[in-house]
């Protein structure tokens, strides 16, 4: 896009609102990973590790878009903060209590889950105001946080085998959301975060979810979300025969460079014409990329095609911030955001759950059919939703204290 991301980090508040939520969503970047060394390093079985990593994640996704909402109605301030930190109290509860009982350990990922701030749908909802509600500079912003969020779910796990090879996992649990309540603060004391204000809003129990075009969107990408945490199982299953972790590290860092790569050349140009359709174009090219996964090549050529696999999700996700952007009900934004996540994320733990026995029924290509089966859904919701996809874009109101509107 035309700005490029150089210049909007240049922009008042933009990086700081940027690295804030990045650093603010480590915890639950690292979660999963942490869980499980930690339960594992308690004596805890593999079988209690990976329930409490799925609790965790249930937790958060029923908490991310009722968190999203109370945004909306009370400000960030007032909401990601103690979030952030009844969370990261939840994460010390676990560290202290151990995995002994495992009601408290269950209560405490509970907790972690639940009250996982929405950093990422709040961003989402500051960039217009930050960026002065010029839209092609807006939707670069919406790029360059997918292509962030990459860099961090790299970076995380790192960060974290850091911390547990110099002191133990239970620090790492303590220190990744001490890290993140850090995050959290940098962003809600920021200009931007204290003066937002949401749209005003129709009361409506079902809030962001009355917009049939939101409902389309989020039922496409729980598909996407199913075909990435197939993906994961598929390829554990391939590196099992093809050299073991060695090879599946690869794989699974070719298809985060890959989303890297896509988008970064996703946002070093404007597009034209509606988002929507473009949207359709970018989750083709997505289910196409995941067909070739199946052919179970040698590692060398199966880290290419991993990579090639994750080159249309960076920029799936940026357009699919857009069309979030354009079909959320008014006052309803941040909420809506944070559907996008639940939807992602329940659709990517029901993908973890499909590979494995699709795996030990037919093979590892059959995993990587869950991909391509699963990639392929999310198109056709696309194309029959197409009608609801393309009604006019909404009037909202650009964050901020000038209250001018932006025509989306």
């Amino acid at each position: 896009m035309a700005a490029g991301y150089a210049e909007l980090l240049r922009t008042r508040h933009a990086a700081r609102l940027l690295v804030g939520t990045l650093i603010g969503r480590l915890p639950n970047a690292t979660a999963s990973i942490a869980i499980v060394l930690f339960t594992r390093a308690e004596g805890g079985s593999y079988g209690l590790a990976g329930a409490l990593a799925a609790v965790y994640g249930v937790g958060n996704a029923v908490g991310q878009p009722l968190l999203g909402r109370a945004v909306d109605l009370y400000g960030q301030p007032r909401v990601q903060l103690p979030a952030a930190l009844v969370s990261a109290l939840g994460m010390v509860w676990l560290a202290w209590a151990g995995t002994g009982s495992a009601a408290a350990a269950y209560g405490a990922v509970v907790v972690a889950g639940l009250f996982t701030p929405p950093l990422e749908g709040g961003l989402r909802a500051l960039w217009p105001g930050v960026l002065g509600g010029k839209e092609e500079r807006v939707h670069a912003a919406y790029a360059m946080d997918a292509v962030a969020q990459e860099v961090m779910f790299t970076v995380g796990p790192l960060l974290v085998t850091l911390f547990v090879a110099l002191w133990s996992p239970a620090v790492a649990l303590v220190a990744m959301n001490a890290i993140g309540v850090l995050g959290a603060l940098s962003v809600v004391v920021s200009e931007p975060s204290r003066e937002w204000r949401s749209a005003p809003r129709e009361a409506h129990w079902l809030g962001a979810l009355r917009s049939r075009g939101l409902l389309a969107l989020l039922g496409a990408f729980f598909f996407v979300g199913m075909a990435l945490g197939s993906i994961t199982v598929a390829g554990l299953a391939y590196a099992d025969d093809h050299g073991g972790q060695a090879v599946y590290g690869w794989l699974m860092a070719a298809l985060g460079l890959g989303a890297l790569i896509g988008g970064v050349g996703y946002g070093a140009r404007q597009w034209a014409g509606a988002p929507e359709r473009r949207l359709r174009m970018l989750v083709a090219l997505l289910a196409v990329c995941y067909l070739p996964l199946m052919l179970t090549v040698g590692p060398v050529a199966m880290t290419a095609l991993a990579a090639l696999s994750g080159v249309f999700l960076a920029p799936a996700l940026a357009c699919a911030f857009i069309v979030v952007d354009r079909h959320a009900p008014a006052g309803t934004v941040t909420e809506a955001f944070s559907w996008l996540v639940t939807f992602f994320g329940v659709g990517a733990a029901i993908g973890t759950a499909a590979a494995g026995p699709a795996v030990e029924l037919g093979g590892t290509v059959a995993g990587f059919g869950v991909a391509s089966v699963a990639g392929a859904a999310a198109l056709v919701v696309l194309m029959v939703t197409q009608r609801v996809l393309a009604l006019p874009g909404r009037t909202v109101a650009v964050a901020g204290s000038s209250g001018s509107l932006v025509k989306n």
